[in-house]
């Protein structure tokens, strides 16, 4: 067996997921043994660091830097976590597969800049790092994103029955499953982060936990089908988007584009907002993927009741007929799912074989995904 580290932090600006897996001997796809999972929060000092960087700001190459290294520690916290619970010894693990934390993504202009000191991390841990998965595949002219449709198919692939993976973080994307071992997969839209940006600015609360909040409103269907207007949404994949479009200012033109100067009830604009994820990810499926028979949620939209609840009914209740479960039906919490994917990615980095899937992503051939930092 071979034992790797997967470490995510989302968009969701909320913190650092780790998983320790174990690979089987000559892995080529199936099931994964997560062997420990470790959680650790970002505090609103650091939320707020990061935030920050999301746009220019003065002196931002020194604010990113010192960023990087205190994500360094933090990762560093996760894996000594994952080794305490597993009981299994740094020397033992053959990589750490780390995302870094993404502060521009901007593949139209052919680069992505995930914040990172891995050099950094490999000497707190003493074991190779695996890093900036994203760069290699945009140098071949992809996107750089999604990533996760490749595990996906790998963990998730039935041959019996088509599937969709839905990856609800800060940004949603799909994988799509095909019966024939064939997959496709795109970033959707928003899923958490503008949910979680209303929320802070109106309530200062960092999430809305089970979507509460949003289910206490009435969503505003004129609202929506502005956002919906939105050019990003009717392109055609491959395709991928993040902070640099979906943004409070983005939904601060929204309303004011709907309703001028006459705000909504707040609750109901994070009402419209959940709509939003679920509507952009239901059109996704129906325009790309109609014949999808079961679906899996993973990621921290899955903990959101009201947004569960919509897409469920959308998808079983609508034309699609698309049974919802989260990955947990798979074997695979919902949480531990990104990071898994990125231990996955190191796995396939050091068994030098490609990562990417190039009619995902549009990249221009396959590509053996990130650089290596040796303890």
């Amino acid at each position: 067996m071979a034992l790797f580290i997967g470490l995510m932090s989302g968009t969701s600006l909320d913190g650092v997921d780790g998983i320790l897996a174990s690979f089987p001997d000559h892995y080529e796809g199936g099931r994964v043994e997560i062997l420990s999972a470790a959680s650790v929060p970002f505090d609103l000092s650091f939320r707020k660091q990061l935030m920050e960087l999301q746009a220019p700001g003065e002196n931002e190459i020194e604010r990113e830097a010192l960023a990087a290294n205190r994500l360094a520690v933090l990762y560093a916290e996760n894996v000594k976590e994952l080794t305490r619970k597993s009981g299994i010894s740094h020397s033992e693990i053959q990589a750490i597969g780390v995302h870094g934390q993404t502060i521009r993504h901007r593949p139209d202009l052919g680069f992505t800049r995930q914040t990172n000191n891995p050099a950094l991390l490999a000497e707190l841990t003493g074991i190779d790092v695996i890093a900036d998965f994203r760069s290699r595949d945009i140098a071949a002219g992809g996107q750089g994103a999604p990533l996760v449709p490749a595990f996906h198919l790998a963990v998730f692939g039935d041959k019996n029955v088509p599937r969709a993976v839905i990856n609800i973080g800060g940004i949603a994307n799909i994988s799509l499953l095909k019966q024939d071992g064939s997959v496709s997969g795109f970033d959707t839209g928003p899923g958490n982060m503008l949910l979680d940006a209303w929320i802070q600015s109106r309530r200062n609360q960092p999430y809305d936990t089970d979507g509460a909040w949003g289910k206490s409103g009435r969503y505003s269907d004129k609202l929506l089908k502005i956002m919906l207007a939105e050019p990003f949404f009717g392109k055609l994949p491959p395709k991928s988007t993040g902070r640099d479009l979906f943004n409070l200012e983005w939904l601060r033109e929204k309303l004011f584009q709907t309703f001028m100067s006459e705000l909504p009830d707040p609750a109901d604009v994070q009402a419209t907002l959940t709509m939003l994820t679920a509507t952009s990810i239901v059109n996704a499926i129906r325009d790309h993927a109609p014949g999808i028979r079961q679906a899996y949620v993973c990621g921290g939209g899955a903990k959101n009741g009201f947004l569960m609840a919509l897409l469920k009914q959308m998808l079983e209740n609508g034309d699609i007929h698309a049974e919802l479960s989260t990955s947990h039906a798979l074997g695979i919490d919902p949480m531990h799912v990104e990071s898994l994917a990125f231990a996955w990615l190191a796995y396939r980095f050091v068994a030098n074989e490609p990562g990417n899937l190039p009619a995902v992503t549009g990249a221009q051939g396959f590509r053996i995904l990130g650089a290596r930092y040796p303890a």
